[in-house]
């Protein structure tokens, strides 16, 4: 057994909407970010790579490189399956902790948790979704920007 851990954060910015675990979330503002800014599949995929021992989202997927520009983050989290699945690892599961004060969370995370699960090739049970604020302190709690944390638990195949 291998377990990871991965964070991500992103500034908000001017916008209508975010992208937050493969779903459309409708807001007032949206996210500065090179790929689509999806914080809570990059904390997944952080770790998820981290478990395995191949280094973190940065290494595979560059903000130096133009085909990640705009870029769908459900692509990096199919691509990280594969990486690890050739690592000889499976997924036993990932529970993961969205942080923000604005917008609310629970409207989405069973469809969050569904794509996830979906893109893993898992069954929904091994996906956890949740979400917290932090109480009106920090940049989450100024709206400034959102996080997402994820704790990913390998195994041998």
């Amino acid at each position: 057994m291998r377990i990871g851990q991965g964070f991500d954060a992103h500034r908000f910015c001017e916008g209508q909407y975010f992208m937050l675990g493969g779903v459309k979330i409708t807001h007032h503002q949206g996210v500065e970010a090179h790929s689509d800014g999806d914080v809570l599949l990059h904390a997944i995929c952080d770790a998820l790579l981290g478990a395995a021992s191949l280094g973190d989202i940065g290494a595979h997927f560059s903000d130096q490189e133009h085909i990640n520009h705009n870029r769908d983050s459900r692509e990096f989290i199919k691509a990280v399956l594969q990486l690890i699945t050739q690592t000889g690892f499976e997924i036993v599961n990932i529970d993961a902790t969205v942080i923000c004060q604005q917008p609310k969370i629970a409207p989405y995370k069973a469809t969050m948790q569904q794509i996830i699960a979906e893109d893993l090739g898992l069954a929904v049970n091994q996906v956890n979704v949740k979400a917290t604020t932090t109480e009106k302190m920090g940049f989450t709690g100024r709206q400034e920007g959102i996080a997402a944390m994820a704790i990913a638990l390998l195994k041998e195949s």
